[in-house]
């Protein structure tokens, strides 16, 4: 055992985050702290160091905490150290004995060495060889290579360094020291896939224990031994991963609420018996006078009475709770009729940054109605430059993007600064057009904003609710092509499900960006690969196909149209399947009817 933590609480600004959390943590676990965005993830963690304070309960460390290591969201630091000097930091004794060896060796450069000189360094480099110091230079640059951290970015200030750079330094710090209890805070943000797929061996295979905080279903599948769900009121272990607790949460609900609905039908029949025995006796009492046989069977009958009223204090007494509804997103993506077969074509497309060398060039793709293209590939092959030629807010420097006349885009920038952040989230309802105020609380209560939240400034929200200030926009854009940058990044898993479903019901096209492999998987049915090395190459199947199969065929211009055409067809098929029943003999004729025609035409292609 090496942690553990008794009915703790905090609360913040006195609004409750958390209380009556209890658990441990094993030796060799990999527990993946769950829950929805603001129930104090990142306050538990940093409560678990001691970093910030909680209010109440009790944690044992029954691990020196010198032996612990972690990483944040936000790293907080000097600024002024390089990336390299990070890494070593990390590993706090071996990081001052290098400094202080390279300052003795300055003073004693510069001046004549004195006997007190000397003796110092001396003893500084047996402690430094002691420790292995120079095998530890060595692991710093092997950590950093491994985590393609290029020599060039090595003497970089820190706080220079991109999002991805910071968790992958964080990262390489921790891999040197290899402290026995690792907690990490969001580890996935900003790392793409060949970074994710390194830390999932990572943590793995890590011969410590690990506690972690994340988003990315996937991941926690493929790496958690064990979910621990923080709530508001309490905390519950389940074993395994994501799609494991998923189903194991699925069941507890199922039975509670069937546990809940026979409670509520015993009620029912125990208030009757009550009703009814209370009236018995009432009635035979008052007819009993001196009447023995009459003031006896009126005595039963209280007794019965009181019998069902013991009995229904026991049943409130141990009362099975109705399943509690988390409040969710709800959103419906809607669009406007659309009659061409192609949205957005790209002919030959080549694009570079001020003259440098092209990113990408001879790019050609199209996406027509119904389709779904996820871009893949690692930060900085130019996934997002893409989108941006995509929207018209780049110009190819050869090449041409065609966007049909009659398309209306709808854009999520992964940076969200399309967001006017002066204005309060109910302030920016009300600019659109015939929109009322009662109206526009109930649209937000949807996305989740409300009462007070709605005079919220959108300059102080969260990342997670600008995320779903942006989808707002989405929502009354009515946009027939979706053209999403990793529209997900900052949201918890269940309003990602949601999302999710938003999209599978979209009867528009979507081009999307993203490292979110669930997202992937629901969203798209074509990829195309960016690589940064090769040039983008379109893969015509699922992400499922992709990982399994060969990746390197392209598509010709005729399978793109046949692809466009099928994927039409299987979305209209669905939404006719997924209709509600016809009230009529002669509509459901007419149905089945449509359902054979479009079969026979899928056959065909």
């Amino acid at each position: 055992m090496l942690l553990k933590v008794k009915q703790v609480s905090k609360e913040w600004d006195g609004n409750l985050l958390f209380e009556n959390i209890s658990f441990e943590v094993k030796e060799g676990e990999r527990l993946a702290l769950f829950g929805r965005n603001g129930v104090g993830k990142t306050t538990l963690l940093q409560g678990l160091t001691g970093r910030q304070s909680l209010d109440g309960g009790e944690v044992q460390r029954l691990l020196p905490l010198e032996e612990w290591g972690w990483l944040d969201q936000q790293a907080q630091l000097d600024s002024s150290l390089t990336l390299l000097e990070f890494v070593q930091a990390g590993s706090d004794e071996l990081f001052c004995l290098k400094h202080a060896m390279a300052k003795l060796t300055d003073e004693m450069q510069g001046a004549k060495t004195s006997e007190d000189q000397l003796n110092r360094y001396s003893e500084l480099y047996e402690r430094y060889l002691q420790l292995d110091g120079y095998g530890w230079e060595i692991r710093v640059e092997r950590s950093l290579t491994r985590l393609s951290l290029d020599t060039s970015l090595w003497d970089v200030a820190f706080s220079q360094l991109s999002g991805g750079q910071k968790t992958k330094a964080q990262l390489a710090a921790l891999m040197v020291r290899e402290p026995k209890l690792v907690l990490l805070d969001e580890p996935t943000n900003h790392l793409d896939s060949d970074a994710l797929d390194w830390l999932e061996q990572w943590v793995q295979s890590y011969p410590g224990t690990i506690v972690y905080v994340s988003h990315d279903r996937t991941f926690i599948d493929r790496t958690a031994t064990t979910v621990l769900e923080l709530e508001r009121h309490g905390c519950r272990r389940y074993p395994g991963g994501y799609t494991d607790y998923k189903t194991q949460k699925e069941l507890e609900l199922r039975t509670q609420e069937a546990l809940h609905k026979k409670q509520e039908l015993e009620r029912e029949k125990l208030l009757e018996s009550i009703r009814m025995y209370a009236e018995w006796f009432h009635q035979a009492h008052k007819a009993a006078g001196q009447n023995d046989f009459l003031r006896s069977k009126s005595k039963k009958n209280v007794s019965r009475l009181h019998a069902k009223e013991s009995a229904l204090e026991r049943l409130d007494r141990d009362k099975v709770q109705k399943p509690r509804e988390e409040p969710q997103l709800r959103m419906q993506l809607e669009t406007d009729e659309f009659a061409a077969a192609t949205l957005l074509r790209m002919d030959g497309v080549s694009f570079g940054y001020d003259g440098r060398k092209p990113i990408f060039s001879q790019l050609s793709l199209s996406i027509g109605r119904g389709g779904r293209l996820a871009v893949l590939g690692p930060n900085g092959a130019g996934k997002s430059t893409l989108l941006k030629l995509a929207t018209g807010r780049l110009t190819p420097s050869a090449g041409s993007v065609t966007i049909h006349p009659q398309v209306r885009i709808g854009y999520f920038e992964q940076e969200l600064d399309q967001l006017d952040n002066k204005t309060t989230i109910l302030d920016s309802m009300l600019m659109l057009p015939q929109m009322t105020q009662s109206h526009a609380r109930t649209i937000l209560g949807c996305f989740l904003f409300s009462k007070e939240d709605v005079f919220k400034r959108i300059g102080d929200l969260s990342m997670g609710e600008k995320c779903r200030v942006a989808f707002l926009k989405l929502y009354f854009g009515k946009a027939n092509l979706l053209v999403l940058d990793e529209p997900t990044n900052y949201l918890d898993i269940s309003t990602r499900e949601q999302v999710e479903q938003a999209l599978q019901h979209y009867p528009g096209a979507v081009l999307l960006v993203t490292h979110d492999r669930y997202l992937i998987r629901q969203a798209a049915n074509r990829l195309l690969v960016m690589d940064g090395t090769k040039e983008p190459s379109l893969f015509p199947g699922t992400y499922e196909e992709y990982i399994a199969k060969d990746r390197s065929r392209l598509l010709s211009p005729e399978e793109q149209l046949n692809q466009n055409e099928r994927e039409m067809l299987q979305l209209r098929l669905t939404q006719l399947m997924s209709s509600g029943q016809p009230e009529a003999l002669e509509e459901e004729q007419l149905l089945l009817q449509e359902i054979r025609r479009i079969r026979a035409q899928l056959s065909n292609l």
